[in-house]
């Protein structure tokens, strides 16, 4: 295989935008895809790009971090993008789809571009020389086995039981102390609950609408990692001598331990985001917003990850993937889409176009792009390649972007929107200069 060619395995999301980036930029691709000749749980359409859950992309504001997300792919040529405002229907401020003219369209330029080959087959090993592996978080298993054991690969998950993660800004930190447990450091927020409010919290967690298990997932991971309305259904106090357990937590503003209490410990670098301890849940996403806002200092809380407990093949990609979601061990192979671990329709199709546009430069011999971490792109790039013992797939949220720098005698927008909007500034700013440099695609 020479230099100019390439092979994407995949045909989602993550898999399209890449083979899409790499053959408008003179590169030949071997796209391979199982379906229709086996197909996943999941999908059931022989369709590129399904979506096989919601039909909505999510917010469209600049003030919404999958919003700028949206336009930095916009900038640099995104496939998914261009086939998503074509099929796009009314939703408010956020881009939803007719979800078949979506991937309908999708497949259509796919199909129809010169330089890209389909195979139908599942792939059951990595060919050599330069490829992208974008099989999404329904993993054959065959081929979930060949990745397992690949060089650096120490993990691969095959179950996300993830607390939901909360921005530390949208926090009403006056109602909350900081201290780890038995005075060990100041490393964790702690949200006291009166035995009042624990009651009230107990009995809307037990009877909030939980989400389906759907027959590719399995019930035993419940057993191992049990979700918090799991364990108040046991009993009135179970939470309150496990992840609630006030022991060694005196409120320094009562000189007491409270009744019970929510502890959230910091999740990443920058200190912009915390996850909430032990709060692994099946409760649908509406509900948490609404139950978990019954804790004292969570009134407003946004929102960057919502807890999730199902089946989703996902890579421990820090320590195995770099920023540019290539492997690190191995040069010109790449993983893409939530496999690596950046969750939702968006994200899984940004991380294929990153890795797509790298590839390209490389075959290419052009310069190579480099999203910093104050992009969206980058951002996510910065997710997956961090060293963190705790790594969970994550939506993109403000909480993963560098904030807005803290200068001498200047102010800061004093309202959140207005914060958002200068950062989405600053990034678009960022990619438009990669873009020009690295000669994007329109």
């Amino acid at each position: 295989m020479n230099d100019r060619n390439a092979t994407v395995i995949g045909a989602g999301l993550a898999g399209c935008e890449a083979a899409w980036q790499l053959a408008q930029r003179g590169i030949h691709v071997r796209l391979i895809e199982m379906k229709p000749r086996k197909m996943s749980p999941a999908h059931h359409t022989d369709q590129f790009a399904e979506l096989v859950c919601s039909n909505s992309f999510r917010g469209d504001r600049l003030s919404n971090a999958v919003g700028l997300l949206k336009e930095e792919m916009r900038i640099l040529g995104s496939l998914i993008m261009k086939c998503a405002d074509e099929t796009r229907v009314p939703a408010g401020g956020a881009l939803a789809v007719d979800r078949d003219s979506f991937s309908g369209l999708v497949t259509s330029y796919i199909s129809g571009h010169s330089l890209i080959d389909i195979v139908h087959e599942e792939a059951v090993a990595i060919p050599d020389g330069p490829v992208i592996i974008a099989t999404g978080p329904l993993t054959s298993d065959a081929f979930a086995e060949v990745i397992r054991n690949l060089p650096g690969m120490s993990t691969l998950n095959f179950y996300d039981a993830a607390a939901p993660i909360v921005i530390k800004e949208s926090l009403d930190e006056s109602r909350l102390f900081r201290l780890s447990r038995y005075n060990r450091g100041n490393d964790y927020l702690n949200a006291p609950m009166t035995e009042e409010e624990y009651g009230i919290f107990i009995n809307e967690l037990i009877h909030a609408e939980t989400a389906e298990v759907h027959g590719f997932e399995e019930s035993r991971v419940f057993e191992g990692c049990m979700p918090i309305e799991s364990m108040a259904k046991r009993g009135f106090m179970v939470p309150a001598f496990g992840p609630m357990k006030p022991v060694g937590l005196t409120d320094p503003r009562t000189g007491k331990e409270p009744f019970a209490v929510v502890q959230l410990r910091q999740d990443n670098a920058s200190d912009t985001m915390y996850n909430l301890v032990g709060f692994q849940t099946r409760l649908k996403f509406g509900e948490q917003k609404r139950v978990f806002g019954l804790i004292p200092g969570l009134e407003h809380a946004e929102f960057a990850r919502y807890g999730v407990m199902h089946r989703n093949t996902f890579l421990n990609s820090p320590g195995f993937l770099n920023a540019s979601f290539e492997m690190i061990s191995r040069e010109n192979c790449f993983f893409a889409g939530q496999i690596t671990g950046v969750e939702g329709y968006v994200e899984s199709a940004g991380s294929g176009l990153v890795a797509g546009m790298t590839l390209a430069a490389r075959l290419n011999h052009t310069e190579v792009p480099v999203f910093p971490s104050c992009t969206a792109l980058g951002a996510m790039g910065k997710h997956v390649s961090t060293p963190n013992p705790n790594f969970q797939p994550m939506n993109c949220s403000f909480g993963l972007i560098d904030p807005l720098p803290v200068v001498p005698g200047e102010k800061r927008p004093r309202k959140k929107q207005d914060r958002y909007e200068a950062v989405a500034q600053r990034a678009l700013a960022c990619v438009r200069d990669i873009q020009s440099k690295t000669g994007g695609i329109s």
